[in-house]
């Protein structure tokens, strides 16, 4: 593994204003995530995961704190930079998938790159690919609907992974998969993983897959209660 760190976290702090009061989500959370690790944050519902998993990636804001990507201040990117971050660094994998249920599965995988500008030629080319490699050549034309559960979480890694970021972001990647199709898509990522040299951070509640990773945070209570190597 390589040891320069590509994610450094300080003093991280998030809060949220209701009506009832400041709800802390998260609170004074340090880190340090390498390049080329690969590690779970597990811990209760509500405990801060997800929101820690947004903030990394760039899609929310913290109320304190620092993160730094690759020794660079995050938060200093603003418009046009922050949206060419989060679309070609970062890969996001979600526990519902977020399909688009009238396009097919190539023109799911296409999007990104179409958004980007690409040629649509060209974005069918290289989405045809992608699906190949995580084993769906056969299932191109097939709409999300048409889909078995553990198809429509592959589809949803190729399209994180088709702008070839360098970190996946995933969210409960297995949460409603029964045990061997969890195992699969396990295997999968850490295949990606592997052939890309991805740095992957997985929120999840299945204490087996957080243990096969390489390190497992601990999130309780939006303070990081735990972080130890597996």
């Amino acid at each position: 593994m390589n040891e320069k760190a590509m994610i450094e976290v300080s003093e991280l702090g998030k809060s949220f204003t209701t009506p009832g009061g400041i709800i802390n989500v998260l609170r004074g959370v340090n880190l340090k995530i390498c390049a080329g690790e690969r590690v779970a944050v597990v811990g209760t519902s509500g405990a801060g995961k997800t929101t820690l998993m947004h903030i990394l990636g760039g899609l929310d804001h913290p109320t304190s704190g620092e993160v730094l990507f690759e020794g660079k201040s995050l938060f200093a990117l603003r418009g046009a930079e922050l949206d060419a971050f989060r679309n070609c660094t970062v890969g996001f994998v979600f526990q519902f998938h977020q399909l688009l249920p009238e396009f097919t599965a190539l023109e799911n995988v296409m999007m990104p790159l179409l958004i980007g500008g690409d040629r649509r030629a060209i974005a069918a080319k290289k989405a045809a690919e992608i699906l190949a490699e995580v084993g769906l050549e056969h299932r191109l034309t097939h709409k999300p609907g048409a889909l078995s559960g553990g198809e429509q979480q592959r589809v949803a890694i190729a399209r994180a992974l088709i702008r070839e970021p360098r970190l996946l972001l995933a969210d409960e990647p297995t949460g409603n998969l029964d045990s061997r199709i969890s195992d699969e898509i396990m295997l999968l990522l850490n295949r990606m993983h592997r052939i890309r040299g991805l740095t992957m951070v997985i929120v999840t509640h299945n204490i087996s897959l957080a243990n096969s990773l390489d390190r497992t945070l601990q999130i309780e209570d939006g303070i990081l209660a735990r972080d130890n190597l597996n």
